[in-house]
């Protein structure tokens, strides 16, 4: 029987890479997805790919940043499909639009709010409207999207990892929060993962010299992270909440 049958699932940034990836393996599991992004002609196609393929999926064009938008895209979820059973919290900025990496004294106030905003509020801002639709449900899985780079202190990054450590913290302190509600609040840390399909010669290289750190000397792909995602938005992972995955290939020991 496949995983996730009947489940509504928001995947934020699910119209292309790994979020994209996300998608296509929930909707094989049998669940039904809400494709939020912000680019709104990739969220219909990746939504219309998935309901080619049988399953139930609806775009929804969001900016996760933004308040109103991030409450119209759960109403517009719940409006749909009656309920929110995951939330996979995978928008961010990193590699569109590529983040700089500087050392700290050379960062702008603007570059750093401009990555907090979306990958430390954004998820802030998604948790806090569907909170009340889990709590009425009395169930609910949230999995937020952090980095392996957090363990490493990955120098001249200090905006992107302290945006991803948040994630780690916020994870924490929701798991003692929402248990009374049987909502199930957990992460997982990537590595560097190539989910550009169009990478250029000098972005695999580097992809391929950073591989060498890892146990797995290999590049990352999103194949390989969607099977923790998926573990822990399905029944398997009922007892585990609060945790923080690390899906890096073996780089960094948590």
């Amino acid at each position: 029987m496949p995983q996730l049958e009947g489940k509504v699932a928001i995947v934020t940034g699910g119209a292309q890479g790994i979020g994209a990836a996300y998608c296509r393996r929930f909707a094989a599991e049998g669940a039904k997805l809400v494709v939020a992004d912000i680019n709104e002609a990739l969220a219909k196609t990746t939504a219309e790919e998935l309901r080619q393929s049988g399953a139930e999926a609806i775009p929804v064009i969001a900016d996760v940043s933004d308040e109103a938008a991030v409450q119209s895209m759960v109403n517009t979820t719940v409006e749909h499909f009656g309920r929110i059973d995951l939330l996979i919290n995978n928008a961010a900025i990193y590699q569109r639009p590529a983040v700089r990496r500087v050392p700290m004294e050379e960062l702008t106030v603007e570059e750093w709010d401009r990555v907090m905003e979306v990958n430390l509020r954004g998820v802030f801002l998604c948790i806090r409207s569907v909170i009340p639709v889990m709590k009425e449900q009395r169930s609910g899985k949230i999995i937020n999207i952090s980095s392996s780079t957090v363990y490493g202190g990955t120098p001249r990054f200090a905006h992107y990892v302290t945006s991803k450590a948040g994630i780690i913290g916020l994870t924490r302190v929701l798991a003692k929060e929402l248990g009374d509600w049987n909502i199930n609040v957990n992460a997982i840390a990537p590595g560097l993962i190539l989910s550009i399909e169009d990478a250029d010669g000098e972005m695999i290289e580097g992809q391929q010299q950073r591989a060498q750190s890892r146990a797995f000397k290999r590049i990352e792909t999103p194949a390989d992270v969607v099977g923790a995602v998926l573990f822990l938005s399905s029944a398997e992972s009922d007892f585990m909440t609060g945790q923080t995955i690390v899906v890096d290939g073996g780089v960094s020991f948590n």
